[in-house]
């Protein structure tokens, strides 16, 4: 009896040290958590709130019954999407442009970020950077549409290339040519902005590694190879899990921006068949399965990579 007394005591005195600690840190630093308070609000109205509507996925969805009324259908939806004559197509074509995008557009930042580490002087390197971050900040409406421009037979990608004896064709009615088109244009729009965190990891490691590596005799490579990359990998690291999460996660709106009926067979993916099936054929609860698939897999792709971080280093989200 005197045990389970001092057990209840040490509880209360626990949970009463816990809510005073949770207070404590409340009141020291209460003008970060304000600031970080916007940010939560918009998670859970835009992310978290919506995640309610998952439901469909299960049922016959009717917007007059709502999702409390409307009939459960269990996993017909699911059954019905992998049985789909285009399921294999758009589940391809999902892998192959989400792993091109990967190995080309995952890498480029890095070495945009060390060729920019290299520069001397200032004002140049100033000027690099920031051309590089200007073409985040033009709307993909202007983007793909200057892509439609440039890779028409007569735009200026054909000028290039007939320049040098080559045969004109307009890319973007080629089905072959939709994937590199895709990629290299996310790469010119993205490579610049997804560069800074790489840049500010750079400037975080210790000089003195440098100079300790130029006493023992290594050059720019060879600092590069045991010095810079090293320190950072966890940050490569960790930018890569979070990039598995949204592997499949295949950007709809420059997709639909730039293909067609003839490319339709290798550019359209997941996000475009929901796009389709939902709002224009008004088909609710199927596109919410195709959905929630995406997402499962996306999930399962985040686990496995963080799982096999940290195994293989000490790097992992959590």
């Amino acid at each position: 009896m005197a045990k389970k007394n001092l057990a209840n005591a040490r509880t209360v005195v626990t949970g009463r040290s816990f809510w005073g600690s949770v207070a404590n840190e409340l009141k020291k630093n209460y003008m970060y958590y304000l600031m970080f308070l916007p940010v939560l609000i918009y998670f859970l109205i835009f992310s978290y709130g919506p995640m309610y509507g998952a439901l469909m996925a299960f049922q016959d969805y009717t917007p007059s019954l709502g999702f409390l009324h409307s009939p459960w259908v269990g996993m017909k939806h699911f059954q019905k999407f992998f049985q789909d004559y285009y399921f294999k197509r758009i589940l391809w074509n999902t892998f192959n442009i989400s792993m091109c995008s990967l190995v080309f557009t995952f890498p480029a930042p890095i070495v945009l970020a060390l060729l920019i580490n290299e520069l001397r002087n200032k004002k140049f390197k100033s000027v690099m950077q920031t051309a590089s971050y200007l073409p985040h900040f033009i709307s993909l409406v202007v983007v793909c549409g200057m892509i439609k421009k440039f890779t028409l037979d007569t735009g200026v990608v054909n000028d290039i290339i007939a320049f040098f004896g080559g045969t004109r064709k307009s890319f973007l009615n080629d089905p072959n040519c939709f994937v590199p088109v895709y990629v290299i244009t996310d790469i010119w729009q993205e490579v610049g902005w997804n560069s800074i965190i790489y840049i500010a990891a750079l400037a975080g490691i210790d000089q003195e590694l440098y100079e300790a590596a130029m006493i023992d005799g290594a050059g720019r490579w060879k600092q590069t190879l045991h010095v810079t990359l090293p320190g950072i990998l966890p940050t490569i690291i960790i930018l890569l899990i979070l990039r598995m999460g949204t592997l499949l996660s295949v950007g709809y709106e420059k997709i639909i921006l730039l293909y067609s009926p003839v490319t339709r067979k290798t550019a359209d993916v997941i996000s475009t068949y929901v796009y389709r099936v939902g709002l224009e054929d008004k088909s609710w609860s199927f596109s919410a399965a195709v959905g929630l698939f995406n997402s499962v897999i996306n999930l399962v792709f985040l686990l496995l990579t963080n799982t096999i971080s940290k195994k293989c280093s000490d790097t992992a989200l959590w």
